[in-house]
């Protein structure tokens, strides 16, 4: 490699690393420096690298593009086809955040801007429940349908990149070796940030699959203190305002709850769907447009809701895009998550942090996948393919380190 070349490669690697790190705030700022990390990585002439996952995902992308072209509305689906930009990520981070420093690296950096992104969501809470009070409205009323979002644009799209991070914060506190006291103070500090933006975000699926990974990651570390987690639920549920009590009851009754009642209708119509478009679904894009079509017939009138997708991530690809393309969605994720747990065994340092962080994150993902479109959001999707593309480079440096 020339001087002119290896330049090149250190711009990639770390317009990558402020990319990866910028998507907590910016999904903007986030793809203009994957675009730089990618020419920069092309013109170094670095090998490239692609983790071994290549053939569930292109399966997923190539029935995409079948059924768009496929829908009878080819244009309607042209943002998914600019969305494939989006999986360059695998291939820009596993060619060149191969070390375990750089995993390290945008793990604290992942830690300080979602933190300060905590930050700036418990201001909005704080507005809005004065805002609230102000006008005199119920306050639960007045917010379900207006949220905190800290520095992105959604409420779940914050909620759901904020969950992934805690899961790897956690992982970085419960395994990475030399963590000093300072460090992990400061870590506990942002991991709270994290924990309180969560629950005043009222985001209910993101509650319960951050539980679930969450567990796993204390099963991994410590099992006994999994016995204190229903006691300081039963606690937080008793001592906790009206709101957040009346947030937890409406995940149990359907009639209670509009947004509740709206995904059992959204789910109904997706089965539709799939029954009569089973091959290639009904088309990228093409959810909203067609849902008066497959309403269910004894659903006169709509709750107040979105319809432009079924908030389901497994209804909603097989509905959309067709079976064979969730059954590839399912090969995928099904084998990263056996290819980390596997690589698990004998693991050691910085690799098990990390691989530990990919399994709960996929735990988290699936989990949430069955109230929430949540790989849809592309920055939940670069946050995903940077950790999965990290986690299959840990296994790499293991393998090397077991032959050595």
């Amino acid at each position: 490699m020339t001087a002119t070349e290896a330049r090149l490669y250190q711009i990639a690697v770390w317009s990558m690393l402020a990319s990866a790190a910028a998507i907590v705030m910016s999904i903007a700022v986030s793809q203009i420096l994957l675009g730089l990390a990618l020419i920069s990585l092309l013109a170094s002439e670095a090998p490239l690298r692609f983790p071994p996952i290549k053939a569930p995902l292109f399966l997923f992308l190539g029935w995409t593009m079948l059924s768009i072209l496929f829908s009878g509305h080819p244009g309607d689906g042209l943002p998914q086809v600019r969305k494939l930009f989006v999986f360059s990520v695998l291939l820009v981070v596993y060619s060149v955040l191969r070390e375990a420093r750089h995993a390290r690296w945008l793990a604290e950096a992942w830690f300080v801007v979602a933190a300060a992104s905590a930050v700036r969501s418990l201001v909005q809470f704080g507005q809005k429940l004065e805002m609230a009070r102000a006008r005199g409205e119920d306050f639960y009323d007045a917010y379900v349908g207006e949220r905190i979002t800290g520095f992105l644009s959604h409420w779940m799209t914050f909620s759901e990149v904020g969950m992934l991070v805690l899961l790897v914060l956690l992982s970085y506190l419960f395994f990475a070796p030399r963590v000093s006291r300072r460090a992990a103070f400061l870590g506990g500090l942002c991991g709270a940030l994290l924990v309180s933006s969560l629950l005043v975000s009222f985001t209910r699926s993101i509650w319960l699959a951050a539980a679930i990974a969450c567990g796993y990651l204390v099963w991994q570390w410590r099992k006994k203190f999994l016995l204190i987690a229903p006691v300081a639920l039963a606690l937080a549920f008793v001592a906790g305002p009206g709101a957040f009590q009346r947030r937890i009851e409406s995940m149990l009754s359907a009639r209670s709850d509009n947004s509740t009642s709206a995904r059992v209708i959204m789910w109904r119509t997706g089965w539709r769907m799939i029954r009569a478009h089973p091959l290639f679904g009904v088309g990228p894009e093409r959810i909203a447009p067609e849902f008066p079509r497959f309403q269910p017939p004894d659903v006169t009138a709509l709750p107040t809701a979105f319809y432009g997708h079924l908030h389901n991530l497994y209804i909603h690809y097989a509905a959309e895009r067709g079976i064979p393309a969730l059954l590839a969605l399912a090969w995928l994720l099904a084998r990263v998550l056996r290819d980390h747990w596997k690589a698990l065994r004998g693991s050691t340092g910085e690799n098990r942090f990390i691989l530990h962080a990919v399994v709960a994150a996929m735990i988290g993902l699936i989990a949430g996948g069955f109230f929430e479109v949540n790989l849809g959001d592309s920055e939940v999707l670069t946050v995903f393919l940077t950790l999965v593309s990290l986690g299959y480079a840990a296994i790499e440096r293991q393998k090397v380190k077991t032959l050595a």
